[in-house]
């Protein structure tokens, strides 16, 4: 049997800053293209599970130890990433403390759903509409077939 060509796979942490009041989120300003802002995140190694992944590319590009809460949805729009077809599995994740940018990206900063910066990388304005939904409603993604 030929192995499958598939999408590459990804995860990333929707941190929510847990001793700032009203829990603003992390986002980090991306060193390489696409440029833009960013949830962290990045692609799954061969051997790590997705949520590890998001753990560890939350550690790596902010500096902050994460505690993943659930799971936002899955994103898997083959034009979600310009550089091809990319899946990843968005987590909602708390952490506390002063995020600080490292590896992939050139800058980081804290944001309220109300103050986003732009542009906005990928297709994370449809990914930061749908976590605005779930905090206002509890609900997740919708599922998206087209």
């Amino acid at each position: 049997m030929t192995k499958p060509i598939t999408p590459l796979l990804a995860a990333d942490a929707l941190i929510e800053l847990v001793d700032v009041p009203g829990r603003p989120i992390v986002l980090i300003e991306r060193k390489n293209p696409p440029y833009g802002w960013a949830i962290p995140g990045g692609f799954v190694d061969i051997g790590e599970t997705v949520e590890t992944t998001a753990v560890r590319e939350a550690f790596e590009e902010v500096s902050l130890h994460v505690h993943l809460r659930g799971l936002l949805g899955i994103y898997s729009s083959p034009q979600r990433d310009p550089r091809g077809h990319t899946v990843t599995a968005i987590y909602i994740a708390e952490a506390s403390g002063r995020p600080v940018a490292a590896d992939d990206a050139k800058n980081v900063g804290v944001f309220t759903l109300d103050q986003l910066p732009s542009p906005l990388a990928f297709d994370h304005a449809m990914v930061l509409e749908d976590y605005r939904r779930y905090r206002e409603t509890g609900a997740v993604a919708p599922l998206r077939f087209t």
